[in-house]
């Protein structure tokens, strides 16, 4: 009999169309206590086994041993659930925030692309149309020496030859200037750049399950960092100078700042003495060989770069003054010899200088002791970070580092150990 007054009585409880009548055949209770319907019956029915409600139970110590139990498990769920919304949210955000990166950064590298392709043309337009017009005017010299009966020069084929001269004069200056194939070179170099830093954010979204705002932070430095290296403006004073009086490598990372903290706990983290021995005997070969070898390199072609631009620009001068002097008294038969020989030569130079991308050449040098600087700052980085295990897992990193520079890991620990010698071998093999 007291079981079935128990079942009634949580039937009761638990049906929604529990009405007054019902109630008031045990215990009248307050309008104010039977309010809560809903949350007491949620309550009630995820009641611990525990708290086993016996025949005996008055309605009041019913409600409140739902109200005990229901409302603190629902509090607490509540404020579990509010944290976890906010963690989540913030990852989100990070993430978010990488996706617009990633956006902007494959839109740049098309940029970069599509104006490198651009200036490559220039460079092969401008070389075609200044050497088709020196060489025209060369010509009209040529012709212009050709007398009448009279003896008088053809003064229509000496002004046009003075003319056309001069027009490649000014464009001269201003194609030596500027050095569409270096700049083509440099266009190049950064679209690749993003190529890889879009790989990168890519890889981070994939890897990492919450990205986090130092990710965001590192990334906007990376795409600024480009930006600076290889700018697309040519006005402004913003174009690199084409002509450096010092030359250094190209930088295109941020600088990183490390915690130099020292961190008691040292776990290895793929780290042993072994490999930083390693990596700082291959830090003194990437200075000593690859890097000083690519800035000389890299001034010997500037040289060049700088006396064929003044060369060009020179010859194309004195043949527009030659040209106009044909036929005088003054200078003779030597006019007409400058004006055609000089056009012919100014061809001769203006072909080897940009048909022969000399510009481009030295931009490529740079880059390669640019690149590595890179690896030489990637491991003198990674080598300062006193906690090992905020560093990368140092087995990964060797690997990269002996990918970067073309080699195996076995030929890397060989290059490392004789690399006291003075007639070692270079670090990379790619270039």
């Amino acid at each position: 009999m007291a079981t079935i007054t128990q079942a009634m009585s949580l039937r009761q409880l638990r049906s929604p169309y529990y009405s007054t009548t019902s109630r008031s055949s045990t215990t009248k209770l307050p309008a104010k206590v039977l309010a809560p319907k809903f949350p007491v019956l949620a309550c009630v029915s995820s009641l611990p086994k525990t708290h086993i409600i016996n025949s005996t139970s008055t309605p009041e110590e019913l409600i409140i041993k739902s109200n005990n139990f229901g409302y603190k498990t629902t509090t607490t769920a509540s404020c579990n659930s509010s944290s976890n919304f906010e963690g989540n949210s913030a990852a989100s955000m990070a993430a978010s925030e990488l996706y617009a990166i990633a956006e902007v950064v494959g839109d740049r590298a098309e940029m970069h692309a599509n104006i490198g392709e651009q200036r490559n043309n220039w460079n092969n337009l401008l070389l075609t149309s200044i050497n088709s017009i020196t060489l025209t005017a060369s010509m009209m010299a040529g012709l212009s020496s050709i007398t009448s009966s009279a003896g008088t020069p053809i003064l229509a084929l000496k002004l046009s030859s003075a003319l056309l001269y001069s027009a490649a004069t000014a464009m001269l200056l201003v194609v030596n200037k500027i050095q569409p194939s270096q700049l083509a070179e440099e266009q190049r170099n950064a679209a690749r750049l993003f190529k890889q830093l879009h790989e990168k954010i890519k890889s981070t979204l994939a890897l990492h399950t919450s990205p986090t705002t130092r990710d965001v932070k590192d990334t906007m430095e990376r795409v600024l960092a480009i930006d600076k290296a290889y700018p697309l403006p040519l006005l402004g004073g913003v174009m690199l100078n084409k002509f450096p009086k010092s030359i250094e490598p190209a930088i295109w990372w941020p600088r990183l700042e490390l915690q130099q903290g020292f961190d008691e706990k040292r776990e290895t983290n793929g780290w042993s003495g072994e490999l930083e021995e390693e990596m700082r005997e291959l830090v003194g070969v990437l200075k000593r060989k690859d890097s000083s070898e690519y800035v000389r390199l890299s001034k010997l072609v500037l040289k060049l770069n700088k006396t064929l631009s003044i060369l060009g620009p020179l010859l194309t001068g004195f043949a527009a003054l030659g040209s106009i002097l044909v036929g005088s008294n003054f200078c003779g038969p030597w006019a007409m010899v400058v004006a055609v020989v000089g056009g012919a030569l100014a061809s001769v130079v203006n072909t080897l200088e940009h048909g022969g991308q000399v510009g481009m050449v030295f931009e490529m040098y740079r880059n390669c002791a640019g690149f590595y600087r890179f690896v030489e700052d990637s491991i003198e980085s990674s080598l300062e970070e006193r906690d090992l295990e905020k560093r990368e897992n140092g087995e990964l990193f060797e690997i990269k580092v002996a990918l970067e520079l073309g080699r195996s890991v076995s030929e890397l620990r060989n290059l490392a150990s004789t690399s006291s010698s003075k007639d070692g071998e270079f670090a990379g093999k790619l270039f």
